[in-house]
């Protein structure tokens, strides 16, 4: 298969190379294409809940080869209580201690198929990690904070010097020092998660802009933001002192230009991060009344919205205002979105649709290893080169989403607009081989 594959990706990118070039010249695509001399990050986001019905343990980065092809694990996610502390709760809604670090993995889903024992320190997810970097040196796991349903408190945490410090105090203790709480389930202790995690993530969706309905929002979240990585940076170079490691400071940033200006002071926030991934993603889904790119490397002909949101328009948005192009991740989804009930004929873009396709776990919402399965059995694959999108449709259903050829497009645009690397939510929807993985790391070859 080798062969074919190499044979595959060479026309890829003969096709991708001919259309990046052809692209109207925007500020991100003003850079030098020369290759990055240290590399491109390569960053995926393991989910903690996707050892369950996903059925993605650990394991299956190692397997399916995407652990060799990437440079972070971003563990999503860790929480924010309301007095502003980094926390583990075993309760419904507030955390899942089991997942994280008690569950003893059977033998068949361990990394190195040894079976965790009931009520050792570190078992579950974070005794995996360990084992996965064990395997694989090189590979940096962090532990991301907040994502979309735990962003609730990240105001508060933020609010003061003395919330911020201790916020941060709490995160370090937590996950670097591995002190885990021994709750029911008998795992944790002292330094039980010591050396699983080389930094730290913030995913606060957003400051000073809604997300989760029931999220605390301020105006003054927009210079608290920047406090805050100033303090996670004074205290993470503190201990790193004490352990001799650089332990890293990332954040995850929108796509929408008005949320860049209401929550973030643009080139300060990037004094403190070593890089930023900036959504790529979810420009357009159910939510909408017609079919829609929700990923689009640019945004395409005849689009509904003026403006609208693309891949391009998030990074070409942060270079704007002040962010250096060497510390931008753009994000991919291995998932796509999807309408039913879609008239008007065609091929089905743009088109009226009555609401959320059937899914697997989530109306509206399908990861790339079950809409890969869709050409064929009624389902037609279209494409939008110049815009660098694709879409399945059969005539009722409509699913966006970003195949192989697509992902290959993305990387060479990254490679011309001189951007730090890629990120990817997530790696669950991943096919067993990580097709998907395996073309970022092909694309952002150093050579």
């Amino acid at each position: 298969m080798r062969p074919f594959r190499h044979r595959r990706l060479t026309a890829l990118a003969a096709l991708s190379t001919m259309l990046v070039a052809a692209a109207p010249p925007t500020a991100a695509g003003a850079a030098e294409g020369s290759p990055r001399r240290d590399g491109y990050h390569r960053v995926g986001y393991f989910t903690q809940w996707g050892i369950y019905g996903r059925a993605f343990p650990v394991k299956k980065l190692d397997t399916s080869g995407a652990a060799d092809r990437l440079t972070h694990v971003n563990y999503a996610f860790g929480n924010v209580s309301e007095d502003g502390r980094c926390y583990v709760d075993g309760g419904p809604g507030e955390g899942d201690a089991w997942a994280d670090y008690q569950r003893p993995v059977p033998a068949e889903e361990s990394v190195d198929g040894v079976a965790d024992a009931w009520g050792e320190p570190l078992n579950g997810n974070f005794g995996q990690l360990a084992k996965l970097k064990e395997r694989h040196p090189d590979l940096k796991v962090m532990i991301s904070l907040g994502g979309w349903s735990w962003s609730t408190y990240f105001s508060n945490a933020a609010r003061t010097d003395a919330s911020r410090r201790a916020f941060v105090a709490s995160c370090i203790d937590l996950y670097l020092k591995g002190n885990l709480p021994v709750l029911d389930g008998g795992s944790g202790g002292p330094g039980a998660a010591a050396g699983v995690f080389d930094g730290v993530d913030l995913d606060w969706e957003w400051p000073n802009w809604p997300g989760e309905p029931g999220n605390v929002v301020r105006a003054e979240d927009r210079e608290n933001f920047t406090k805050l990585l100033a303090e996670f940076r004074r205290q993470l170079d503190a201990y790193g002192r004490q352990t001799r490691k650089h332990y890293a400071l990332t954040a995850f940033l929108p796509a929408n230009p008005a949320a860049m200006d209401a929550g973030y002071e643009g080139r300060k926030i990037f004094r403190y991060l070593d890089f930023a991934t900036v959504q790529g993603y979810d420009f357009h889904g159910s939510w909408d009344q017609v079919t829609d790119q929700q990923s689009a490397l640019r945004v395409p002909t005849g689009a509904p919205d003026n403006p609208d949101f693309s891949a391009e328009v998030a990074i070409d948005g942060w270079l704007a205002r002040g962010a250096p192009r060497g510390k931008l991740v753009l994000g991919i989804p291995y998932y796509g979105r999807g309408w039913t009930g879609v008239t008007g004929g065609g091929d089905g873009l743009f088109k009226p649709a009555t609401g959320p396709a059937p899914a697997t776990f989530e109306a509206g919402y399908e990861d790339y290893k079950q809409l890969k399965t869709l050409p064929g059995k009624g389902f037609t694959v279209h494409r939008d080169l110049r815009a660098g999108h694709a879409w399945l449709f059969d005539g009722t259903t409509f699913w966006t989403y970003d195949d192989p050829a697509v992902v290959f497009q993305k990387t060479l645009y990254i490679r011309r607009a001189g951007l730090a690397g890629a990120m990817v939510w997530s790696l669950d929807g991943d096919d067993d081989n990580a097709t998907l993985t395996r073309t970022i790391s092909a694309g952002l070859a150093t050579r």
